[in-house]
């Protein structure tokens, strides 16, 4: 019997056809997330992890709805999958099999509840990017749609009563890793003439989004670089705190990915300007690394 047959038992999912809608977020998870869901599937207990992959997957199908295409379209889907997921918190029904994992998870999960809805109700700040002019802009990006989307997972995890440090400490995390994404989006973001480096962070290096585009940045583009992962990177090591604030069960994958993002950023470190040219991944054989030793930790 697979681990992801026992998880899904362990859940309590034994209905078939509820089982077969779980299944299809497995399976992109794995796809797009190949790393945290590795990471998921050795690390997390049996009984959270089928609702760990739905909740990403939920927030995967989220971003690309708010992330594709024209405007006016991506309007139009949000706007379509926010009214079909609000009906069915209310009914229970839906004709997606990804919604049905969703209300499913939220039954066993009733305080996810809120975090989905205020999810809902914010993540149009996506709808808006088009950069930001100031690192203010940023932040209060990361306050709209950044940390509500994380929380989505964030909240399977966290405690169950009082979460304020934990959620305090989340919000650094995923301030960090956002960071590092955009500078490490540089070139697929170049392409699509907006990227996440505020632009009065580029001013400040000299930088225009023409320099980025062309890859003629040079030792700006360098000293750019290092700081925006400088500063991602601070804020993934104050978030080491987050695991000791998770409860034990979720302990060893709450500090898998914490160090695996880090790895990430010392890869694009690794890189500097050659980022305008593509994205990097964090090593392999560092990252098993990672995951041999929290299988080894019993928290």
């Amino acid at each position: 019997m697979s681990v992801w047959t026992k998880s899904l038992d362990a859940a309590g999912i034994r209905e078939p056809g509820l089982r077969q809608d779980y299944d299809s977020p497995r399976h992109l998870v794995r796809r797009f997330r190949r790393a945290p869901y590795l990471a998921a599937t050795l690390l997390l207990p049996r009984p959270v992890l089928p609702h760990v992959v739905a909740a990403t997957t939920v927030m995967h199908h989220g971003d690309n709805l708010l992330d594709t295409g024209p405007s006016s379209q991506r309007r139009a889907a949000w706007a379509s999958w926010e009214q079909e997921v609000r009906e069915a918190l209310t009914t229970g029904e839906s004709d997606s099999a990804l919604v049905r994992t969703l209300v499913n998870t939220v039954s066993a999960h009733p305080r996810l509840r809120q975090t989905v809805e205020s999810y809902l109700s914010t993540a149009t700040a996506e709808l808006d990017f088009a950069g930001f002019a100031t690192e203010q802009d940023y932040q209060a990006y990361v306050d709209a749609y950044s940390f509500p989307a994380f929380m989505l997972v964030g909240a399977l995890l966290g405690p169950k009563t009082d979460d304020t440090r934990y959620r305090a400490a989340c919000r650094t995390f995923i301030e960090g890793s956002q960071r590092l994404d955009f500078v490490n989006d540089l070139a697929e973001d170049v392409r699509e003439g907006r990227v996440g480096v505020p632009a009065a962070t580029l001013e400040h290096f000299s930088l225009t989004l023409e320099d980025l585009a062309v890859g003629d940045g040079g030792p700006a583009l360098e000293k750019l670089v290092e700081d925006q992962v400088t500063a991602a990177r601070g804020a993934l090591v104050a978030a080491r705190e987050l695991p000791a604030l998770t409860p034990a069960p979720n302990r060893r994958l709450m500090s898998a990915l914490v160090e695996i993002e880090l790895l990430t950023a010392d890869a694009v470190r690794a890189r500097g300007a050659a980022v305008v040219r593509g994205s990097v991944s964090p090593p392999p054989t560092s990252t098993l690394r990672v995951l041999a030793r929290r299988l080894r930790s019993r928290s």
